[in-house]
């Protein structure tokens, strides 16, 4: 039993770090991983426990909640939610195993009273089982409780988007993201690549949604060889659409203002086939050294990087300079959940029209780089019609001389998901996450 607890324990401090410091669970997963050399069933079990408990926490504490009275430390409540995700949602690991784990890391972190409790606690639950969550009248609540969402952001979802859609984007919320990774089609096809993966032993399948992308059904892209070669870049169907967006030509001059870590910029310099430049910009000079490095990676040299707040790119590039120019906005991330499970806990309703002027500043301070009739293209991972429309609309009323601009240029697949202009996917739409794009042609 060594191996598996060192696991339990680990989920466990993860889980507890990202509570106490607002860390991201994708990235502790990780060191986790590599600091333990965990490997197969144990980095599956690591992240299904990390993830799923951080993602169910708000109903795991309705199902507790009959059975435990007044305060518990954190880590005895973590450990009590990891325990009963098994229970509930793990069909392979039986009771008996859960019991007897959770009692032995409550003995190792605690005294024989925690023991004692952690043991009696999830007895009661075996013995007793769930409450019913139809016992929840009102409907908002009854999301929130049930997918494990803030009671303010499934109403805020509610009156943008209305109940049944809301509902099943929570829904959506809590299942793993496939992964999916973007063919760099400058150094080989889709066609070949697939071959080669299916050698390594991937299970791979081609995205219905864009000719560049595959969906690996089994496997994790970033460990194969043809990752290490540059034959493909890591990223999400959704976040593919906006370097479509954009229209390049291949001579063009083209500014990403918020690049890191780079995917879209790389995506940029492969549609462009190795012409024209791009220019990278990120507050964080660490950052801006991984777009570099995924640009090595990928073998383009058609990018030009530097560390500097894009709110300042007027002192960088004279007016007039760029043909195209992206801002990926800093944004609320409500529509990557699935990869980010803590985000929904932390963030505040306050925080998205912080964001909102945030993201005006960039798009002022760039608009005059822009060439006549050339795009500017504003997007974000979120899903918000205050935080999304809100700034579209702001910023076409302060620049009369931009107009939207049609995005029927994107592949076809995508067109039933565009109105007015804009493009707003839903994580239930292809299984990819929230995004928003919108485009503005510069007329005068």
């Amino acid at each position: 039993m060594g191996k598996k607890k060192s696991v339990r324990e680990a989920a466990l401090e993860v889980i507890e770090a990202v509570e106490k410091n607002q860390s991201y669970s994708n990235l502790l997963v990780n060191n986790v991983i590599e600091k333990n050399n965990l490997s197969g069933p144990d980095v599956g079990l690591l992240t299904e426990l990390t993830y799923g408990t951080i993602q169910r926490k708000m109903t795991l504490d309705f199902y507790l909640s009959p059975f435990t009275k007044g305060k518990l430390e954190s880590w005895v409540r973590n450990l009590l939610r990891i325990s009963l995700y098994q229970m509930v949602y793990l069909d392979k690991i039986p009771d008996r195993a859960v019991f007897y784990e959770a009692v032995e890391l409550a003995k190792k972190r605690g005294h024989k009273g925690i023991s004692g409790l952690v043991n009696g606690v999830l007895r009661s639950v075996q013995r007793k089982g769930i409450p019913s969550l139809e016992s929840i009248e009102d409907p908002h609540e009854r999301i929130s409780i049930e997918t494990s969402h803030p009671l303010w952001l499934v109403k805020r979802w509610s009156e943008q988007f209305g109940i049944e859609k809301t509902k099943e984007m929570c829904e959506t919320n809590l299942l793993a993201p496939l992964q999916t990774a973007r063919v760099n089609q400058t150094i080989t096809n889709r066609e070949s690549l697939v071959t080669q993966l299916q050698e390594e032993g991937y299970l791979i399948e081609e995205s219905p949604i864009l000719n560049e992308a595959i969906r690996s059904k089994k496997g994790n892209l970033g460990k194969s060889e043809y990752f290490e070669k540059g034959s493909m870049t890591i990223q999400d169907e959704s976040s593919m659409l906006v370097a479509h967006s954009l229209k390049v030509e291949g001579d063009s001059k083209i500014l990403d203002a918020c690049a890191a870590p780079g995917g879209k910029t790389t995506h940029i310099a492969e549609l462009m086939n190795g012409k024209g430049l791009v220019h990278a910009l990120d507050l964080h000079p660490h950052k801006v050294k991984l777009i570099k490095q995924n640009a090595e990676r990928l073998k383009l040299s058609n990018i030009v990087t530097q560390a500097t707040d894009s709110r300042k790119a007027g002192e960088l590039f004279e007016e007039n300079y760029f043909d195209r120019i992206l801002v990926d906005a800093p944004c609320s991330g409500l529509g990557v959940l699935r990869r980010k499970p803590d985000i929904k806990y932390s963030k505040k309703e306050e925080d998205l029209n912080q964001l909102q002027r945030i993201q005006l500043e960039i798009l002022d301070s760039v608009a005059p780089l822009l060439k006549k009739d050339g795009l500017l293209v504003y997007s974000t991972c979120t899903v918000d019609k205050n935080e999304n429309e809100g700034t579209k609309n702001k910023f076409l009323e302060d620049h009369p001389e931009f107009e939207p601009y049609s995005l029927m240029h994107l592949p076809e697949t995508v067109h039933p998901f565009i109105s007015e202009y804009s493009l707003q996917i839903f994580p239930q739409d292809f299984g990819g996450d929230g995004f928003y794009i919108s485009c503005f042609r510069k007329k005068l």
